[in-house]
């Protein structure tokens, strides 16, 4: 699935340079439910917008399927990533005067289906996170637990197999953010795979393989403690 070869990614500051990620190997198999965790500032969220195709590394190879994403051109690139890559984040991201429904039609849209396509299908997905009865919902009408189950259904909405999740539990309250990772579980169950940036133990216990990040490097790949005990 991914395949990180060499990758290398800094940013100035203050005029100097920070190294932000160096992954010399790295794999990810298809299939595979990870977290990734670590302090602030150890290129947690850097990794997870490197794997996404979002930002450009510096030097090395991030394969996917066996494409190298930043050789390809610009377009390609974005089309690619909308067809393989579904992104979840802590701040949903959703437009503020669509209703759910017209939120999850967004990526439907841009993927050019029919009008009436697009709405079974972002129905049909509204109704699987528990929210058949919000179709019409603006965000500001909706907690923020259901605003977050939108930001799910609008992910899955050309059934991506890939999901990358940066902190999507972090505005939640506990029975929300359960909520969501009953929902990652369903999903890598159905054979998604799913990479999620996350600071809370819980979360990352979900998860069956835990990367460590500190300065940029991955230190150590270990098992969540659910599996160690069972």
């Amino acid at each position: 699935m991914f395949e990180l070869q060499e990758v290398c990614k800094s940013y100035v500051r203050r005029g100097h340079s920070v190294t932000a990620l160096r992954a010399s190997s790295l794999t990810i198999p298809r299939g595979d439910y990870a977290a990734i965790v670590g302090p602030s500032g150890s290129g947690k969220s850097t990794l997870l917008s490197v794997l996404g195709g979002m930002l450009t590394p510096d030097g090395g190879k991030v394969l996917l399927d066996s494409v190298s994403i930043y050789d390809l051109p610009v377009a390609k690139r974005t089309s690619f990533r909308r067809e393989r890559i579904g992104f979840v984040f802590q701040t949903f991201n959703l437009v503020p005067y669509l209703t759910a429904l017209e939120n999850v039609q967004i990526p439907l849209f841009l993927a050019g289906l029919p009008d009436d396509e697009q709405q079974v299908r972002a129905e049909t997905l509204l109704e699987r996170v528990g929210l058949g009865e919000r179709l019409h919902h603006k965000p500001s009408e909706l907690s923020t637990g259901q605003q977050q189950r939108v930001a799910l259904a609008r992910t899955l909405a050309n059934d991506p197999p890939v999901i990358l999740a940066d902190e999507p539990t972090g505005n939640l309250d506990p029975d929300s953010r359960r909520v969501v990772l009953d929902f990652f579980d369903q999903l890598h169950a159905e054979g998604q795979t799913i990479l999620v940036v996350t600071h809370d133990t819980f979360v990352a216990d979900r998860a069956k393989r835990i990367f460590h990040l500190a300065d940029g490097a991955i230190t150590e790949q270990s098992e969540s403690s659910q599996l160690r005990v069972a």
